[in-house]
């Protein structure tokens, strides 16, 4: 299994890192609207959707979404308060994951509610990186910097809670997280931050940047626990099955589509995104 992952991770993260750079943004945007649509077909089975003919629907109800976030890229204040009511979203529901006790089955046939909140999430994660991608200065050097910062938390996640993990951070949800592990990832992040101080001094130095960097790991973490309490309730352990060693597009991007509003309200309020 580690070594599939290896692989498999071996062959994804220069092919994405080569596309976040040179792909243009139409081209990045298309490519990316596949893997959300892909995500789309997961969480549609997280949903409870089984029938094919529903999950079709699904697919075309979140491309038709996709289609009118769209249509908001040309009007940047739009698309900020999109970003940030998001991401404000995100932020209020982070301490009640932490808090879940008891976890419930789902119940037999689809959660509209589930279902429209994958429309929404994963649409405001498209946008988000897409504007980022065409809108700010260095921004498909921002975007990899928003990817580099996510992996990066996640090793450190992974390494210090193997290290050091002793006190479970939602255990009913995900038994293997660990508060150390959260630690770990917080350094990360720091680190990540103290880069791009580095590479991007305009943007108002560590003062801004280090929480800015911290809140979207912390963010990052829900969007792994939220997937992680999706799959519990549908009673599944990987939302696919697509990736060798890593389960599913949405076990893949999960802290992504959580972190990228985030991440880029920040910058638009640092003035680094219209």
């Amino acid at each position: 299994m580690l070594a599939q992952r290896i692989l498999t991770a071996a062959l994804l993260i220069p092919l994405v890192a080569g596309g976040v750079l040179y792909l243009p943004t139409f081209w990045m945007a298309l490519a990316f609207g596949l893997v959300v649509l892909l995500g789309a077909s997961e969480w549609a089975r997280l949903a409870g959707i089984r029938s094919p003919a529903w999950r079709a629907l699904y697919l075309f109800l979140m491309a038709a979404v996709l289609w009118l976030v769209s249509l908001l890229l040309p009007h940047p204040d739009w698309t900020f308060w999109l970003f940030a009511i998001t991401a404000a979203g995100w932020l209020l529901g982070m301490a009640g994951l932490a808090r879940v006790r008891d976890i419930g089955q789902m119940p037999p046939g689809p959660c509209p509610l589930r279902a429209a909140a994958g429309l929404v999430v994963l649409a405001t994660a498209w946008a988000a990186l897409v504007a980022l991608h065409g809108e700010a200065a260095d921004g498909p050097g921002l975007v990899l910097f928003l990817l580099v910062l996510i992996w990066v938390a996640d090793s450190g996640a992974y390494f210090a809670g193997r290290r050091w993990g002793r006190v479970k951070l939602a255990p009913a949800i995900s038994p293997g997280k660990t508060r150390e592990g959260v630690y770990g990832a917080l350094a990360g992040s720091v680190a990540c931050a103290l880069a791009l101080v580095w590479w991007r001094p305009d943007l108002g130095g560590p003062v801004a940047l280090v929480p800015l960097c911290l809140l979207t790991c912390l963010v990052s973490v829900e969007g792994d626990l939220f997937e992680s309490l999706l799959k519990r309730q549908a009673g599944v352990k990987d939302s696919g099955a697509l990736l060798p060693g890593h389960g599913g597009v949405l076990d893949r991007i999960d802290s992504l589509i959580a972190a990228a509003p985030v991440f880029v309200s920040g910058l638009t309020l640092l003035g680094a995104a219209r």
